[in-house]
């Protein structure tokens, strides 16, 4: 999968400034071409706060079972990517959570396409991610089978999404460091990647 957030940051850095306090966001206008360009670079810059602050705003997000489902959509197997897509899943936000996710995403690619490398290691993301599915498991039955289900009707779908609320919940908890590095790896990997590999 694509990186979906940093893709993110690059289409809605023009757009979202005049639109965080409006109740749309639209992406229309954003080139396609400017959005792939150094996707990668921004999300690899930016800052461990940053990144825990878009992070906090997913779950934030997260807890609303409404909103949480225009996230989870996001991170199916056959998801809409292109910026209609993304576009739907900001929309599916109500004004609060919007507004975290829409400040979040500013910092992520203002202080992205301007700070320097960070230093990231793939598999400590991959380990918190591992001990966070571990917990998971423990607290919540059918988690590990929602997580790694691949169907695609109606009831999978939900399960999957539950799921992935279940994870950012208990990633909540771990250490900034520890959450960043898990965070990077899904916008880097994807859910279904990660969830392919347990």
């Amino acid at each position: 999968m694509k990186p979906l957030i940093a893709a993110l940051c690059l289409s809605l850095l023009p757009a979202l400034g005049a639109q965080a306090q409006s109740s749309r966001v639209d992406l229309s206008g954003i080139d396609p071409l400017q959005v792939i360009a150094g996707a990668n670079d921004v999300l690899l810059r930016a800052p461990d706060a940053d990144i825990d602050r878009l992070f906090k705003a997913v779950h934030f997000a997260s807890r609303n079972e409404r909103e949480a489902r225009g996230l989870c959509a996001l991170f199916e197997p056959d998801a809409d990517r292109s910026l209609v897509g993304l576009q739907r899943a900001a929309n599916a936000l109500g004004p609060d959570s919007r507004t975290r996710f829409v400040d979040a995403v500013t910092a992520v690619a203002v202080n992205g396409l301007q700070g320097t490398p960070q230093a990231w290691d793939p598999a400590v993301g991959e380990q918190a991610l591992k001990a966070a599915t571990v917990t998971g498991m423990m607290l919540h039955d059918g988690f590990m089978l929602g997580l790694t289900g691949t169907g695609r009707d109606a009831a999978s779908r939900d399960a999957r999404c539950t799921a992935f609320r279940q994870l950012v919940d208990v990633l909540h908890g771990f250490e900034l460091d520890r959450r960043a590095a898990a965070t990077r790896y899904l916008l880097s990997e994807g859910l279904a990647r990660y969830g392919s590999e347990l």
